[in-house]
């Protein structure tokens, strides 16, 4: 009896809306799939703006990191002594050394006779 039940297929309902519904009524339709397919296409767009910059920001990080590192290193080999070395002398911007009687004034590294400290 449990086989006979288990192979005899249900009825399948036939298909019909309640009265009153018509099939536009109960789907999309058309301006529903082409908002739902703009949205798909413009979140797609979003994420693959998204990584390019995210992609562009890492890759800006990390040559700044190596050109950091490599000024740090050709910082060290130069000056052994650090920025501003003990025997008094003065730097311009490009790392070269001034003369001793060029009468730029090396700052202070303490920090105590500064401009604004004065």
């Amino acid at each position: 009896m449990l086989i006979a039940l288990a192979s005899t297929p249900a009825p399948t309902p036939t298909p019909s809306l309640r009265p009153g519904l018509s099939e536009d009524q109960v789907s999309p339709g058309l301006l529903g799939f082409l908002l739902t397919a703009f949205i798909v296409v413009l979140t797609a767009l979003l994420i693959v703006d998204m990584v390019r910059r995210i992609r562009r920001v890492r890759y800006r990080a990390q040559v700044e990191a190596e050109r950091m590192a490599a000024e740090e290193a050709s910082g060290e080999a130069a000056s052994p002594g650090g920025v501003f070395p003990a025997d008094g002398a003065a730097f311009r911007a490009d790392g070269t050394a001034l003369p001793a009687d060029s009468g730029v004034a090396r700052p202070e590294v303490d920090g105590d006779a500064g401009p604004g400290n004065r």
